[in-house]
């Protein structure tokens, strides 16, 4: 909604004696079109004017929010989702409906993505909303709501309008919101930068999955020895069987080396012992001629 500035020239009218004058005096007066005053009162909206302008000096972390250009009493917001939580790498779009009577009544608020967080399409109830009138304090502006909105998702509390997923669930709808929003035609519309943002990431994460896979180093083992690969399959001496004529070379020259060790082991365990049994008998013969 616009108000729209004019001059309006307003008479002003005096009797003296027989003689009327007629001043008139010039007046700067605001003046709204009848539709912008059929969907907000004067005071909600300079009240969402000013909150609307000390959130774009001083944005909320990891939130941003626009109300319709048809409407000042919708405002619609993204929450990115924080670092070192399941929501990482998710947006998350919702939307504020403000009274009338705002801001000496609460909103409402809605979340619109999946997330494994909330239901979506549905009134959350928290104490910033039209839930808990009665804890409703009208200093409270858009960022306070948007900032208790955050805190209250990173949170497990339960509450009326929340669920109750997993992380990997979690985790896994954050990855789908990006194609979840780009369908929405109110998002697109109010938050053209969001949009180019996630393109961007689909369009890196694109190129990542496209790159060929670069394979691990083999790592060699004691022969004969059984290690299992990130994919679950043995590894003997540290590839996996049927890995291709190299490595098959690899391993026959592992095997080699391993015998050869293996024989001169037993060869030195011989002579060890040869050694020692012609020793006993040599002591053994000197005390039989004393």
């Amino acid at each position: 909604m616009s108000l729209d500035s004019g001059w309006r020239r307003l008479p002003v009218g005096r009797a003296a004696g027989n003689t009327s004058v007629l001043v008139s005096i010039d007046l700067c007066l605001p003046q709204m079109s009848s539709n912008g005053a059929k969907r907000a009162p004067t005071t909600a909206t300079q009240r969402l004017k000013q909150d609307y302008l000390r959130i774009k000096k001083d944005p909320v972390p990891y939130i941003c929010a626009e109300p319709l250009p048809s409407n000042i009493l919708e405002w619609h917001y993204v929450v990115r989702g924080p670092e070192m939580t399941p929501y990482e790498g998710g947006y998350y779009h919702g939307k504020l409906i403000f009274p009338r009577e705002f801001p000496f009544k609460p909103p409402s608020i809605y979340m619109i993505t999946p997330n494994g967080r909330f239901k979506c399409n549905t009134r959350l109830c928290l104490s910033i909303t039209d839930f808990h009138p009665d804890t409703w304090n009208p200093a409270w502006s858009v960022s306070t709501i948007l900032t208790g909105l955050l805190s209250f998702m990173v949170e497990k509390g339960p509450t009326l309008g929340s669920i109750e997923t997993s992380d990997f669930t979690k985790r896994q709808l954050a990855a789908q919101s990006l194609v979840f929003n780009l369908k929405d035609k109110v998002f697109c519309e109010l938050f053209p930068e969001v949009v180019e943002e996630i393109k961007q990431k689909q369009r890196a994460q694109d190129e990542l999955s496209s790159r060929p896979q670069a394979l691990p180093l083999p790592d060699v083992v004691p022969d004969g020895e059984t290690h299992h690969g990130q994919n679950g399959l043995p590894l003997l001496n540290g590839h996996a069987p049927g890995a291709g004529p190299h490595l098959a070379g690899l391993q026959q020259a592992n095997r080699h080396h391993g015998l050869l060790g293996g024989a001169l082991a037993n060869l030195f365990v011989i002579v060890g012992f040869a050694a020692f049994a012609y020793t006993v008998k040599y002591v053994l013969r000197s005390i039989a001629q004393e």
